[in-house]
């Protein structure tokens, strides 16, 4: 996994050239909606492109991580289904049934029964390279994401110099990147870990929460200001010395919601045995995603090492799909 995490930057590079060579595949049309159906490593790119998207697209894009679609989906909808095993069978499902509401449909995957139905039905297929953990290949699918909404003209905004910059963002913090990632998988060594985000960052907070799940083996949740300073910052009212607060923000973002995070700091730091600022550098959306990308997969494998886990192993889920395909 370390290996794969120190690609990332190659990844993303390599992305872009895939993405690239996908203008000629996918289809300009007058789609009234997006609807991208995916799950864990493939989902996440889906739900952070969407926080990227919030206000740059004319027409609603809607994550869908189950078995069925909306019943609004249909020949104006753009369906774009990601899995990068191709075998992901919520995946699959909703694509049958957007392939019977007439949406044109685009595939993104590395192989396996995804690319089939695509080659069946002669679907726009963008395929990445295969043969690693799907969490580890995030940015083979969020770039893809990316291209297929320019490709369309549904996004206009240039993501590519936003990508390359954080690109050199991430190179120039190579050092601080690990020293804190180290720092902060030290601070969550047996505990329970609460992800706090601003708004905006949610698909990079659930990112974060997976990678502790998945590398690390240790349950976290995540929650959003300023949602959770309407609800869940009254649960704060007794210690919880077993849990860990990371509080991730950017300095430049919304002046109120800094306000609602100080605060909710303030009342926080006196229940919790412990908490950290994890501020995201960079000025655009695909800087402060990247450079937050990498720095918490590492933590999440700097957290594996300590609890002495294997990065790789994920029977539990090996054993569902077997048990799902039955």
């Amino acid at each position: 996994m370390k290996e794969l995490i120190s690609n990332f930057p190659t990844q993303v590079l390599e992305a872009i050239q895939i993405g690239k060579k996908a203008a000629a595949m996918v289809k300009v049309g007058k789609y009234n909606k997006v609807l991208i159906s995916g799950l864990g490593g493939s989902g996440i790119a889906a739900s952070i492109v969407a926080d990227y998207c919030f206000d740059l697209l004319t027409v609603p894009l809607v994550v869908n991580k189950g078995y069925f679609i909306p019943k609004n989906v249909d020949a104006d909808t753009l369906f774009i289904a990601c899995s990068y095993s191709g075998n992901t069978e919520e995946t699959l499902h909703a694509a049958s049934e957007a392939k019977k509401r007439k949406a044109t449909i685009v595939c993104i995957t590395s192989g396996g029964l995804l690319e089939t139905f695509a080659r069946k039905h002669k679907l726009p297929l963008l395929l990445i390279p295969p043969g690693m953990p799907p969490r580890s290949c995030l940015g083979y699918s969020m770039v893809q994401l990316l291209y297929i909404l320019k490709h369309s003209r549904l996004l206009k905004a240039n993501f590519e110099k936003e990508l390359t910059d954080g690109l050199q963002l991430i190179a120039k913090e190579t050092k601080n990147i690990h020293k804190e990632a180290a720092s902060i998988a030290k601070k969550l060594l047996n505990k329970f870990v609460a992800i706090y985000a601003n708004i905006g960052y949610e698909g990079l907070a659930v990112r974060y929460r997976q990678q502790l799940n998945e590398n690390s083996k240790v349950l976290a949740w995540h929650n959003v200001i300023p949602e959770m300073t309407h609800n869940e910052i009254v649960g704060w009212k007794k210690k919880q010395e077993e849990v860990v607060v990371l509080f991730c923000y950017g300095k430049d973002d919304y002046p109120k919601n800094i306000k609602r995070l100080q605060y909710l700091k303030k009342v926080i730091n006196k229940y919790t045995s412990g908490s950290h600022d994890l501020i995201i550098k960079g000025t655009s959306f695909w800087e402060k995603a990247l450079y937050f990308i990498h720095l918490s997969d590492w933590v999440s494998v700097y957290l594996a090492d300590l609890n002495g886990n294997s990065t790789l192993e994920v029977k539990v889920i090996d054993q569902l799909k077997k048990m799902s395909l039955k």
